[in-house]
This record gives structure tokens, sequence and C-alpha cells, in this order.
């Protein structure tokens, strides 16, 4: 079972310090809710962005969006073999059940996150997704990993069919993804670095080229 972390995740709502903002209020206005209801966003939120400590990092949903899709969509997900988590950057977690269909309207997908940070879980009988507070390494720990990989550009070189072959020789193998656009990660990383490319890549490709190439050496 493959456990794969989107990690320090710029997926939050939008700051109190910023809730005043010409660009946040008339946004929350557009979308019929209070400023503090709606997710920050780079794309509405840029101005305002200009105000907050690593803004220029900051208001990435579609990053968790896309690595949602791509992860929960695989084959591994739909043969039981996948468990997926996204940690934001203030150390919230979020548990998303296998059988959860994340929706590929991004404007749905940002409605969904909105009702989760509000209410800590998705409302039904079912609790697709629900957040608890809590760091990497207490997720880490919770997971029980005997093994840990933090995809990282400066880490120790491997092709990814081998990484594959390297994950599905563990028991519960676990892999770290930075949901973040560009810097390096702001929570503790005391596990190994692995690099698949000599290159910097997005997000979302790094989780589909871990999945496909764990798909590969299991199925």
């Amino acid at each position: 079972m493959l456990h794969l972390v989107i990690a320090d995740a710029e997926l939050e709502p939008v700051p109190e310090s910023i809730r005043d903002h010409p660009a946040v209020v008339s946004y929350a206005k557009r979308r019929g809710k209070r400023p503090g209801e709606v997710l920050l966003d780079s794309t509405y939120h840029h101005a305002a962005l200009r105000k907050l400590p690593d803004g220029e990092r900051r208001g990435r949903p579609d990053i968790v969006h896309i690595c949602l899709l791509n992860a929960l969509e695989s084959i591994a997900n739909k043969e039981g073999l996948l468990r997926v988590y996204v940690h934001t950057r203030n150390d919230e977690v979020i548990y998303i059940k296998p059988e959860t269909r994340i929706p590929r309207n991004y404007n749905r997908f940002v409605g969904l996150m909105e009702s989760l940070f509000k209410n800590r879980a998705v409302p039904g009988g079912l609790e697709l997704l629900r957040m608890e507070e809590k760091t990497l390494e207490e997720l880490v720990e919770e997971i029980g990993s005997d093994g840990v990989f933090v995809m990282h550009e400066t880490g120790r070189f491997v092709k990814p069919r081998k990484f594959g072959s390297v994950l599905a020789g563990l028991e519960t193998p676990a892999v770290i993804i930075g949901g973040f656009p560009h810097g390096d990660f702001r929570s503790k990383i005391p596990w190994k670095l692995v690099s698949i490319y000599r290159k910097p890549l997005m997000a979302w490709t790094v989780v589909s080229e871990v999945v496909v190439n764990f798909e590969a050496a299991v199925l």
C-alpha cells in the first residue's frame, strides 16, 4: 500500500490579516460568502498576497486539485493500493477515502475545500474527506511507514522505474511531494530525499510518475 502525501500545500482560507483588502472583499461578495470563508487564491488575490509573508508562493489550490485528480483516478487507487493525504502549510491534514471523486471543475473543487475548512468534514454520513490539525511528522508517524521518501530536486537521483520497484518492495512506503509552486518545504524533513528527474518538475507530474511506476511494479 503506497501512502502519498501532498505536503506543505498552499491551501488555506484567506488569512485574517488581509480579509479587509478590496481584492478579497469584492471576490467574497461575488461568491456570496464572507471573506474568511473563501480560499486564498493567487488568481484573484494577487494584490493582497503582497501583504503576506511568503505571499509569492501562497494561494495555490490548483496544485492540490490537479495532484488529487491524478492520484485518485489512478489504477493504483482503483485497485486499493493507494492512500492519499494533503498536509497544509498551517499543519492541517486532509484524510481522503479512496472512493472519493474530486470534482473535475476547479470552481466546484474550491467550494468543496471551503466547506471542508468550515466544517472539518464533508457533510454526509460517508465522511469521504475530513480534516485534523496535525504536523507532517505526526502524520508520517501515524502512517507507520517502513520507508519514507521526499521528492526533491536535490535528492539522490533514481530512475522512475527503479523507484517504482523500490516502493513495491516495501510493505508501507510513503512518498512526500511538495504542494507548493516553488521554494522549499516549511516542515522539518528528516527523511530520504529522492529525485526522479535532473530538472525541477511540477508537483502533479511527480504524482503521476510515482504512481504509474509503482503500478508497473506491483500490477
